[in-house]
């Protein structure tokens, strides 16, 4: 697959490049363009210039390639294109061949070139029912597994995911500060505080928990009157991120101002590299799950426009996957597939662990950690650049 759009950029005239990507080959262009303090656009540009100058290069495999895209100087797509066509290669195989190339060239550095915010995620979607609970608990479970810090917050008025990690009781406490509270500017204490720990031996006391209480859901009336609404999340958190590696939010399934503070949460801040922090929405292979994404894009184009800021998609995840179901499901799951921006990170079957652990409210990696959801949740925990 291949093709190209025009757009201005402050790097000047680009050019969309669409093909394919192996999600092995895209998760380690991702972190060892963070490594070397450059973006994945960047490194990319850098790694087919080097390419068209080497020759002799072996196949490399791309079993699995999934569409990818990036912006190239003007010009440079139809270029590589003849290239590839000079080369009796296809331009999946040619652009494998030019990351693996520049990968071989840039090996990890001993240390970190740039300092980097901590990881911010939101996972979102206004639909609910679709697993943004399920999803962002196990991405955070698989983080604190793998030994990053980890903070889950519950942002969902409805506290399912503080409910399924065993905590219910908490949304229930009187005479206890709460996060909006910290948001409104009204809280005394400190918002360490309401912090529980998931006490569980392979999480390493790395993972915790900031739980949902029961006045989320004045939330939006609430913030419609603090000044500068949209950094309320920000500005309560801020105290924490010290503390953490990463800060997961498992969303609203609404598109309020209670969305508009997550999602300017993690936005790109000033000297971040792209595509670290962002959202991820979960999705279902059906036509209400591609309606309701419409409208959370539209949401995100709308406060970008508005706050003049930066917003990076990391990627969709199709949940609850089941062929079973029939031909139209089937199609549904190619349509995603055929998303460029974002691209899909996972498909995820419909399988019984993730149920399971929810019912029982024990984490999924501590009730099934060899169960195919388990290892779902690792795979999608590489493709943070942490």
């Amino acid at each position: 697959m291949f093709g190209h759009m025009s757009i201005p950029s402050p790097r000047g005239e680009r050019e969309k490049l669409i093909t394919a990507l192996t999600p092995q080959l895209r998760r380690h262009l991702k972190i060892r363009a963070f490594e070397h303090g450059m973006d994945i656009q960047d490194a990319t540009e850098h790694a087919i210039k080097a390419w068209y100058e080497a020759d002799g290069l072996p196949e490399v495999k791309t079993d699995g390639a999934k569409t990818w895209g990036t912006f190239l100087p003007a010009g440079e797509p139809d270029n590589f294109k003849a290239v590839c066509a000079e080369r009796g290669v296809t331009y999946v195989q040619g652009l494998a061949q030019a990351l693996s190339l520049w990968l071989d060239n840039h090996p990890s550095p001993t240390a970190p070139l740039v300092s980097q915010p901590v990881v911010r995620v939101i996972v979102a979607n206004q639909k609910g029912g679709v697993g943004k609970t399920f999803i962002s608990s196990g991405i955070a479970q698989a983080l604190a597994e793998a030994g990053h810090r980890v903070l889950i917050v519950d942002y969902d008025p409805q506290g399912h995911l503080t409910a399924e990690l065993g905590f219910e009781d908490l949304m229930y406490e009187d005479d206890v500060e709460t996060l909006l509270m910290h948001m409104e500017g009204s809280a005394k204490g400190d918002i360490h505080d309401l912090l529980v720990a998931l006490d569980q031996d392979r999480f390493g006391e790395r993972l915790h928990l900031l739980p949902a209480s029961d006045d989320a859901f004045l939330r939006d009336v609430s913030l419609s009157k603090v000044s500068f609404s949209e950094a309320a999340l920000e500005r309560a958190l801020e105290p924490l991120e010290a503390d953490y590696d990463v800060i997961i939010i498992d969303g609203p399934p609404s598109l309020g101002l209670n969305m508009d503070t997550a999602l300017y949460y993690v936005r790109r801040r000033e000297g971040e590299l792209a595509d670290r922090s962002g959202v991820i929405t979960p999705v279902w292979a059906n036509k209400a799950s591609h309606r309701a994404f419409r409208l959370l894009r539209k949401q995100m184009d709308d406060l970008c426009s508005k706050g003049r800021i930066q917003v990076d998609y990391l990627g969709l995840v199709i949940n609850a996957y089941d062929s079973r179901r029939g031909k139209l499901v089937k199609e549904n799951k190619d349509q995603w597939e055929k998303s460029s921006s974002p691209g899909v990170l996972a498909v995820i079957g419909d399988l019984k662990e993730g149920r399971e652990a929810s019912d029982g409210e024990i984490p999924l990696l501590e009730y099934a950690p060899e169960s195919e959801h388990a290892q779902a949740m690792r795979d999608l925990a590489k493709e943070l650049a942490v």
